[in-house]
């Protein structure tokens, strides 16, 4: 047994652990986690939890008392410093009189930046930044770019073969992953504000895209992209009423259908002219709804469109270690492709590892590295 040295790494570490268990409870806020300790032992321990209501100094400052006074607090987000929907966290801690705060890394939000560390440190607190910094940002990794840029961040999520099927020639997919990822397939969902599909999946599968495990989850809003309007009224997912519906789709569609689609309880959004829905203006009429993120759980054509477009911010992937064959059979990405294998989209910061049966793979797309003229 080897027993772990205590240290200022200890505390953040549990910080972070507490953070990554809000996963997918705070939209399209940050999860955060902050640890008090003074004279050597945790007084304060908090977790931001929903969308305005109090961040994790605020509960972990409450729990402490009086022993937060003269006490070193670990947050992994820098401390906000504007009114929002609470107060400045910096506040809460310049009264309580903490002594030193540890910060993993600065919030990317414009509104905050830095402000809330010089405020601390204008109090006469001690700060110290970047610990476990990286972690921090991965862990925020949607909140951080929908923050600067209002789109929202699209995991792309996929089960396929070793041969990189979907499905077999027929459309039958069940299952070609196992129960395991399975099982991490829905805490994906649960972690994720919207979850989008094309119109042909919607079709053949007839999901009802919603968050299904053995404990409460939260649910994602469904989208789906369909510029024909081919979407049934009977569809399960829209006599479902366990969350919200999207429908995106073209100028000029259908009418009757777009009304129909309307009192059947869906939103509809035209995005763009012409006979494929734009998926650039769709990603930011999403943002503007404040959808942050996304799970891409698409068939080939839509997850092709979205890497050629440098849509897609991180894949995860299982693979299944079985071969269905089948030229007709449908693959994980389906559009032109390039000419030369320079031009190839290369995967960077790769994590690979076996859950259940099956092989995950996980890795951000590099669009930046590759050769290809015409762009991604």
């Amino acid at each position: 047994m080897t027993i772990d040295v205590l240290s200022d790494e200890t505390y953040m570490r549990l910080a972070l652990d507490m953070a990554s268990k809000a996963k997918g409870q705070t939209d399209i806020n940050p999860v955060v986690g902050c640890v008090i300790v003074n004279d050597g032992r945790i007084v304060g321990l908090g977790a931001h939890l929903r969308r305005g209501e109090g961040h994790a100094e605020v509960h972990a400052l409450r729990m402490a008392g009086d022993q937060a006074e003269g006490a070193t607090a670990y947050v992994t987000l820098e401390p906000c410093s504007h009114h929002g929907r609470t107060p400045p966290c910096c506040d809460r801690l310049i009264e309580a009189k903490v002594a030193r705060v540890v910060v993993a890394c600065t919030d990317p939000n414009p509104q905050v930046a830095g402000r809330g560390i010089n405020r601390l440190r204008e109090a006469g607190i001690s700060v110290e930044v970047g610990l476990l910094e990286q972690e921090s940002m991965r862990m925020n990794e949607a909140f951080n770019k929908f923050i600067v840029t209002r789109l929202p961040y699209v995991t792309m999520k996929s089960a396929m073969t070793l041969d990189g099927k979907l499905a077999a020639k027929t459309g039958d997919s069940r299952y070609v992953s196992g129960p395991r990822a399975r099982e991490m397939t829905h805490t994906l969902r649960h972690q994720h504000m919207g979850i989008m599909v094309g119109v042909g999946t919607a079709l053949a599968d007839d999901p009802e895209l919603t968050t299904r495990l053995s404990v409460p989850a939260v649910h994602p809003v469904r989208i789906v992209v369909d510029s024909k309007l081919r979407l049934p009224l009977q569809a399960r997912l829209l006599q479902d009423k366990t969350a919200s519906v999207i429908v995106l789709t073209v100028e000029g569609a259908d009418p009757a259908k777009r009304a129909a689609l309307e009192a059947a309880g869906a939103e509809v959004i035209a995005c763009g002219e012409g006979s494929r829905v734009d998926l650039l203006l769709a990603m930011g009429k999403l943002g503007e709804r404040e959808i942050g993120s996304i799970l891409l759980e698409g068939g080939g054509k839509l997850n092709g469109a979205m890497l050629a477009l440098g849509l897609i911010d991180k894949l995860q992937l299982f693979i299944a270690p079985k071969v269905i064959g089948g030229a007709a059979s449908p693959s994980v990405f389906e559009f032109e492709g390039f000419e030369k294998m320079a031009d190839a989209i290369p995967f960077r910061q790769v994590h690979v590892e076996q859950v259940g049966e099956d092989l995950y793979l996980s890795g951000y797309p590099n669009y930046a590295s590759s050769d290809r003229s015409n762009g991604a």
